[in-house]
């Protein structure tokens, strides 16, 4: 894993519906290290659904991709791992699974996070990839299931001993959902438990944070997930304060907005002229801005390019306007 993970390594976290070719291109350009695919249920794949299969896709001049696999099959996630290494060759850095997720029609099936409550079915899934591929496995779990039940320590020393190559810990617990604040020191408590490296996650919000938390955890790589969300300019914070170089100066309002448009492009070559899922995305470049509140309720209707372009034009006048 000293390949994937230095000192200190920037990753995009895998997050559904959001880290498609489009967002990953921005991020990569900005300075993510790797990033991975939306999450890829292993029982659509064994079905040979396309809409799953077309996660895998990768983005233009991505060489390489994580891509995070969820399901609670042993047989099913192995079957699907090894078919997605065949079909990847190269281009797959390596293979995450999902043992942090917490969202309801996740857990409700038994997967995401809902494995850390049984380890030793969680680690019956990681044997089983690790014996049908080559490339490197590693797990992404939380801090413990239930709120203020700590099990991140002993859970990844059973994944180790599972096979796994490296961990990921999310600072929260599953039942925390996204409430609160993350957890650093269970970072620590975790690099402290197993060999293998470990990835820190939760509420890196620019350089400094990352800083922060690879000295108070000793984390061998820093995930980056919503503070990543209209925001692809903070790998470029995040590198420049790892490397203790003078940050980069804020995006403008003419900098947010130029990168909307060009992420409603890229989406629109990937999704059609129907690209709802950059309303979000909108929402998230927009925020803060003069007139952001107001357009909320025209970003919702919006289904082309033209159709953000428009609104774009209108937040820019009045930005504008505002500046004189």
């Amino acid at each position: 894993m000293e390949g994937l993970f230095g000192k200190y390594r920037v990753l995009l976290a895998p997050m559904a519906g959001v880290t498609d070719i489009a967002f990953r291109t921005l991020c990569r350009e900005a300075g993510a290290d790797m990033a991975f695919t939306e999450m890829v249920s292993a029982k659509g794949l064994s079905f040979a659904n396309e809409k799953t299969r077309h996660l895998l896709a990768l983005a233009e001049g991505e060489d390489q991709v994580a891509v995070q696999l969820f399901g609670h099959e042993p047989e099913v996630m192995a079957s699907q791992a090894a078919w997605i290494e065949q079909e990847m060759g190269d281009t797959l850095a390596y293979l995450d699974i999902n043992m942090g997720c917490p969202a309801r029609k996740i857990v409700s099936k038994g997967d995401g996070s809902a494995l850390m409550k049984d380890p030793a079915g969680a680690a019956a899934i990681v044997s089983a990839v690790k014996e049908a591929v080559a490339c490197p496995v590693t797990v992404k779990f939380r801090r413990g299931w239930a709120e203020g039940d700590e099990t991140a320590p002993a859970f990844a020393r059973t994944m180790e001993a599972a096979g796994a190559d490296a961990v990921a810990v999310h600072g929260r617990f599953a039942e925390q959902l996204y409430r609160g604040s993350a957890d650093w020191d269970v970072i620590a408590r975790v690099r402290e438990a197993v060999s293998v490296p470990v990835v820190g996650n939760g509420d890196i919000r620019c350089g400094a944070d990352a800083v922060a938390m690879a000295e108070r955890t000793g984390c061998d790589a820093v995930m980056i997930a919503r503070g990543a969300e209209g925001n692809p300019w903070i790998f470029a914070d995040v590198q420049a304060a790892l490397a203790g170089a003078e940050a980069p100066s804020a995006p403008s309002i003419d900098e947010r907005i130029a990168m909307a448009r060009r992420h409603a492009r890229l989406l629109s070559r990937r999704e059609g002229r129907n690209i709802v899922r950059m309303r979000k995305h909108a929402m998230w470049y927009l925020a803060g801005l003069p007139g952001a509140a107001a357009a909320r309720g025209r970003i919702n209707y919006c289904t082309t390019p033209e159709d953000f372009d428009t609104v774009f034009d209108d937040l820019l006048e009045i930005a504008s306007s505002h500046a004189s």
